[in-house]
């Protein structure tokens, strides 16, 4: 896990050609405009991916017709206390799964680590056993009242299973962050700083995660 600090850690994963993507999105690609190397004037360079790349937020947009674009979301969700679970022994993330982790009541941003965070940086390729959530977990996150729910690879829901888990999530207005690293991270209470860019009129953006420790310095 990479630490600036004590006190802040930092989810995101790194961009790269490296990264895997999901099936039918294009390759990651940086392009050099101008070079020093090549005697120009400054670095320049133009990057080709995704929105839905590595750690990254979705909008209501990404499978609701006329719902909020990225840069409509409200910076009070994208900021605030979270609560991280670890949930690395399952298969699957479900409504009874969830019911049993014994979260404290008035949680508004779960961050879910699974076994999924050990495939950051060794696995290039996409793997379609990721694990995610069911439907009926999408409608658990919804009726708790929580307001925002990560996961650590790329889609909240599974790889074979139709688009009812985002749908759930995102008609409710619930904000998904996806392609989380939370490896070493000890679950518990943390504050969460998530800010997608703010992309105008797209349905998700790349993002910069990290959380801040709020036990005493």
């Amino acid at each position: 896990m990479r630490k600036y600090t004590d006190k802040y850690i930092d989810i995101s994963v790194p961009v790269s050609s490296k990264l895997p993507i999901w099936p039918g999105s294009p390759e990651i690609r940086f392009e050099r405009n101008l070079d020093l190397d090549q005697g120009d004037i400054a670095n320049d360079t133009t990057i080709r991916f995704s929105v839905h790349t590595g750690t990254h937020v979705d909008a209501p947009l990404h499978f609701v017709t006329g719902g909020n674009s990225v840069d409509k979301l409200p910076l009070d969700v994208l900021i605030g206390r979270s609560f991280v679970v670890d949930v690395e022994d399952a298969d699957v993330i479900s409504a009874e799964m969830l019911d049993k982790l014994g979260m404290p009541s008035g949680v508004e941003r779960l961050l879910i680590r699974t076994r999924n965070s050990a495939l950051w940086g060794q696995v290039s390729e996409f793997r379609p056993d990721f694990v995610a959530l069911t439907a009926d977990a999408a409608q658990w996150v919804v009726e708790r009242g929580i307001r925002l729910i990560g996961v650590d690879y790329l889609s909240v829901q599974r790889f074979q299973d139709g688009p009812e888990t985002h749908i759930i999530l995102l008609k409710s207005e619930v904000v998904i962050i996806e392609g989380l690293n939370l490896t070493n991270v000890t679950p518990g209470e943390y504050k969460l700083i998530c800010l997608p860019l703010k992309l105008e009129g797209v349905e998700g953006a790349p993002a910069r995660v990290v959380l801040e420790s709020l036990s005493p310095a």
